[in-house]
């Protein structure tokens, strides 16, 4: 689905976004005072849990400030981000909104989000960077608090290792080495499948070689997609289907399920959030994986890119503006809430305080061999590359699943297939009505 946004842009998104645009609200811009309390906040959001988090807060620190929110449960993705946009124009937004880090540029060019950095900009230091810099999108503004994260991880069968002599890579070349090592040993296995269908994956091995597929200049747009970073990366992963040593079947079906579960496939790129999806896919393999970073570009980084994540953000709608930024620091900040989020949510949070200890201690129950996980886990998050998003990344990824499966399949390379994805995320920019830098 494709999000209509006005070419049209107002002098402060132009400041603010570097021409993200958008078509101002007269509502928006009044001067209205950003009330701090009393207020009953009502909050958008998809995460489980969140309202027995919302909860804590009523309770407690809301209960002392007068500030109460409700929390509504949303479908995520691109249905809330089209629901939010049409609540926006009708001036009917709730007063906060949980929104993906790829979908922030989209809300912010349509007039959905306000600039807290005012009210939270005092909690940079609490994130990485790299996440920090998805929710300004590179500019002094701030239009959300980052909630969690999905670091990019090297999951792997330690039994299997053993089995065939195989060592966990640490480099890119000695991934694709133990590909070929383990096809030599066991010509039934794959080390991993290259998955046409996860679009998010693509982008994040993408930033881990430094690829910023969105960014601007003076009043214009430049998509950079089919750049040297990014083409290494569609290189190397068409390059490894094409001579067959790694498998080229989609992720998330029936048939992927039963290659983890059996040992058919070995290892899995993934986020920190893969234990509960090895739970469902591969019951019987606990106890059984390990995690390790991610393999590197050139030995010795620390480099990883991210596979989802979402942020909480405050609206121009809201006219209690400091209470909602009160409680959006509150639910990502505060110790009693992010152990919360991530009992109640089962979130990964991206502050960096809280990816360790508390309710992070302990390892998850797929991998009790790795007591160490968590702490492994935010040592690599430190490393987090920054996200260059733009207005229209769902048709950049629309545009991903249909011709990388195409290339997949047909084990032809996906050069071509990238070179496609960036001409119909440009063509799709200038039919907004953007201005595109060639």
């Amino acid at each position: 689905m494709k999000y209509r946004i006005a070419a049209a842009s107002t002098a402060a998104v132009l400041a603010a976004t570097a021409l993200l645009s958008g078509c101002g609200s007269t509502e928006a811009d009044d001067d209205t005072p950003a009330a701090s309390g009393p207020a009953d906040l009502t909050y958008w959001a998809w995460a489980p849990g969140l309202d027995k988090v919302a909860d804590i807060w009523n309770a407690g620190e809301g209960k002392k400030a007068g500030i109460k929110v409700t929390v509504k449960k949303q479908a995520s993705g691109d249905d809330l981000v089209t629901k939010i946009i049409t609540a926006a124009k009708a001036h009917k937004a709730p007063d906060l909104v949980q929104a993906e880090y790829q979908a922030l540029p989209t809300l912010v060019s349509n007039d959905v989000l306000a600039d807290i950095s005012k009210e939270a900009g005092d909690v940079e230091d609490e994130f990485a960077a790299g996440i920090w810099q998805q929710a300004t999108l590179g500019s002094d503004a701030l239009y959300a608090l980052p909630q969690d994260s999905g670091p990019l991880m090297f999951y792997y069968r330690q039994d299997l290792f053993k089995q065939y002599g195989l060592s966990v890579p640490t480099t890119w070349d000695e991934f694709a080495e133990t590909a070929r090592a383990l096809k030599k040993k066991a010509p039934d296995k794959d080390l991993t499948t290259f998955s046409s269908n996860d679009s998010g994956l693509f982008a994040g091995l993408s930033q881990q070689a430094g690829a910023q597929w969105w960014t601007t200049g003076g009043d214009k747009w430049k998509v950079a997609i089919d750049d040297p970073a990014t083409r290494k990366v569609a290189d190397f992963w068409g390059g490894l289907v094409e001579e067959g040593a790694i498998d080229n079947q989609p992720m998330y079906t029936p048939a992927w399920n039963k290659a983890l579960n059996t040992g058919k496939q070995v290892a899995w790129v993934s986020a920190v959030w893969a234990p509960g999806t090895l739970t469902t896919a591969a019951p019987d393999t606990k106890g059984k994986w390990a995690m390790a970073p991610l393999p590197q570009w050139t030995a010795g980084q620390n480099a990883t890119g991210s596979w989802g994540g979402s942020s909480t953000a405050v609206t121009n709608d809201s006219k209690h503006k400091e209470a909602a930024a009160t409680f959006a620091k509150w639910l990502n900040t505060d110790p009693t809430a992010l152990t919360a989020l991530v009992k109640e949510s089962g979130i990964y949070p991206a502050a960096t305080a809280a990816q360790t200890g508390g309710a992070l201690s302990q390892a998850p129950g797929f991998f009790p061999n790795q007591p160490d996980f968590y702490a492994t886990a935010a040592e690599i998050a430190k490393g987090t590359a920054p996200a260059a998003w733009g207005p229209n990344v769902n048709v950049a990824y629309t545009a991903f699943k249909d011709n990388f499966a195409r290339a997949a399949k047909e084990k032809s390379g996906f050069g071509d297939a990238l070179t496609a994805m960036q001409d119909a995320t440009v063509a799709d920019l200038k039919k907004q009505g953007f201005g595109v830098s060639e």
